[in-house]
């Protein structure tokens, strides 16, 4: 979503230089003193150019899910899968970002149905669902809000507040799974809000995190009274509380975040 301003919010240094030798010139002519030069702080180019830098529109366009049609393809796509396979309705869509218990980030669609919330693996470059996990939602028992945390000695961190979902407070991740990079075997999954959240009005809407917790949480209590689970006591409870990242060294997540592979990505060509 573009930012509104006036022109003097994007003048180059270049025309700041000029306006300085204009007002020197003038101060010369009048046997005024000669003012020192305004000290430029070396990142003032791209600060000008951009006054968000975090809302960079030429970065964004290399997530393919920013491209025309993709998002909407991927809506389609689901859609059929859950009138199709499930015989139910999708009530919303989001895009988010999967943070997994070795702290990869993943790519990820999102979407509440009337009994489950489904976690779309999509290749937004093929366009197809390549992976798809069903979480019932009757089973979804705690849903948590906060900052990450890891290890005090740990090499590999990150910034920023996420959402974990748990779906089965009876069960922990046994200690091969909590080691096992691969494994799927873990009762809960942990979200933050993808990286174009900023790009476009539409991203905003879809990348936010407070809406879709609220609207899941909605969702849950809605399905628990349809469908309540046999000894389990109905209701979701939430809790504001920091999220730990059980990691030491994070070496294949440091690579791998860094070089976004969970991200259907332009990585630039090789030409000769």
């Amino acid at each position: 979503m573009s930012g509104g301003g006036n022109d003097q919010d994007f003048r180059t240094v270049e025309t700041e230089k000029e306006m300085y030798k204009k007002d020197r010139g003038k101060l010369d002519s009048e046997g005024a003193a000669e003012p020192e030069p305004a000290a430029l702080p070396p990142s003032a180019s791209k600060r000008i150019l951009y006054p968000q830098p975090h809302v960079d529109p030429y970065d964004s366009r290399r997530y393919f899910v920013t491209r025309a049609g993709a998002f909407d393809q991927a809506m389609d796509d689901l859609k059929a899968h859950v009138v199709v396979s499930m015989g139910e309705t999708a009530h919303s869509f989001w895009l988010m970002t999967e943070i997994d218990h070795w702290n990869n980030e993943k790519e990820r669609v999102l979407v509440i149905t009337d009994s489950a919330l489904l976690i779309c693996k999509y290749d937004f470059i093929m366009l197809k669902c390549l992976q798809l996990q069903k979480v019932p939602l009757n089973y979804i028992d705690r849903i948590v809000r906060g900052s990450f945390t890891f290890p005090e000695r740990s090499l590999d961190r990150r910034e920023g507040e996420g959402l974990r979902i748990f779906w089965d407070k009876v069960r922990e991740p046994t200690f091969l799974s909590r080691w096992n990079p691969w494994s799927t075997d873990i009762p809960y999954a942990t979200f933050t809000e993808h990286p174009v959240k900023n790009s476009s009005e539409k991203f905003s809407v879809i990348c936010q995190l407070s809406t879709f917790t609220d609207q899941l949480v909605l969702a849950v209590q809605k399905a628990q009274r349809k469908d309540p689970v046999p000894g389990r006591t109905a209701g979701v409870v939430m809790v504001n509380e920091p999220i730990p990242i059980q990691t030491f060294t994070g070496l294949m997540a440091f690579l791998g975040n860094r070089n976004k592979l969970g991200y259907s990505l332009a990585r630039g060509f090789v030409g000769f």
